[in-house]
């Protein structure tokens, strides 16, 4: 990103001027075209929209044909959404068949921590590392067609054969599991069981969960839609509004019916 180019354009602007409403739609302009996020300013609310599509590309950088989510653009993003008095909360919206685990979780922790309302919508597909990612949203929507893909830990390219290398294996599976278990409502047994299962897929073991399958295992909030997920962020925003304090986001765990 160039050096005179605003992140979030809508600091310190007044939204009812008709120029600064122009400036924030030519700077939105330009973080979507680099970073795949907009500002969208609606009905009395400012929003933060980002993507994580494609593959999630973390200390490797991934080939120039590969569609990638550089964890470098979408952990700054992250930080400026919070720290934005104009932001009054994240969409985050999640195309994604997985990548680096380790930049997959960094984002996941930095959405699971920030006190502003946050939306996640699946669409399409959340799987693999994308899985932490959508459940660390305040509240979670998946799309009645989507798919999310649950599956253990693995490496491609060369190894050592070592009990040290499997035992890593592991430890990385209990720190996705404990993080996936503690922001839904599925077991770490059940989510294990889910992961580790052999009859579902051809190359590979795990499983691949529909809309409403992921629901039901009470990995995700909701089926829903684009407009469905937005009217629950507006929701939440109200909400911290009416509690005094425009920034403080309510416990994932509370907001489950």
């Amino acid at each position: 990103m160039s050096k005179n180019k605003k992140a979030f354009p809508v600091s310190g602007i007044n939204e009812n001027s008709e120029e600064n409403r122009d400036e924030i739609q030519s700077s939105s302009d330009d973080s979507m075209r680099e970073n795949g996020a907009i500002v969208a300013v609606c009905g009395g609310y400012t929003v933060q929209v980002m993507t994580i599509i494609g593959q999630i590309e973390g200390h490797i950088i991934l080939p120039p044909q590969t569609k990638s989510t550089k964890y470098e653009h979408i952990i700054p993003q992250l930080v400026a959404a919070q720290q934005d008095s104009m932001i009054d909360g994240l969409m985050i919206i999640l195309n994604t068949v997985g990548g680096d685990v380790e930049a997959g979780l960094a984002i996941a922790e930095l959405v699971a921590g920030m006190k502003k309302p946050v939306v996640s919508l699946v669409l399409g597909g959340g799987h693999s590392i994308g899985v932490p990612i959508a459940v660390a949203a305040k509240r979670s929507f998946i799309a009645r067609t989507a798919t999310m893909t649950i599956h253990p830990v693995r490496m491609n390219g060369m190894m050592l054969g070592v009990p040290q290398a499997f035992e890593y294996f592991q430890r990385m599976q209990r720190r996705i599991t404990s993080f996936v278990t503690t922001h839904s409502h599925i077991t770490p047994e059940r989510y294990n069981e889910l992961a580790m299962n052999t009859d579902e897929l051809v190359m590979d073991i795990g499983t691949v969960l529909d809309g409403n399958d992921a629901v039901n295992e009470g990995l995700i909030d909701n089926i829903g839609t684009l407009s469905d997920a937005f009217d629950s962020l507006f929701s939440l925003i109200d909400h911290s509004r009416k509690s005094g304090n425009k920034t403080k986001g309510t416990k994932k765990k509370s907001e489950k019916s």
